[in-house]
């Protein structure tokens, strides 16, 4: 059973999400939690692709 203040956190959206891995599944899923009001960090160890990502 989840912690309640850890729920809470969740269904206010005031929890942060980490990605590991932004390949073909980490980045939608990413793209998903961040739609849907989250805030996401993202990490890969390709740089070109961090960079990109920062860039827009």
């Amino acid at each position: 059973m989840l912690n309640t203040k850890l729920l809470e956190t969740i269904q206010s959206k005031q929890a942060v999400i980490g990605i590991v891995g932004l390949g073909y599944v980490g980045l939608p899923l990413m793209l998903r939690f961040v739609e849907s009001g989250f805030n996401v960090l993202g990490f890969d160890i390709d740089t070109k692709k961090i960079e990109q990502l920062n860039n827009g």
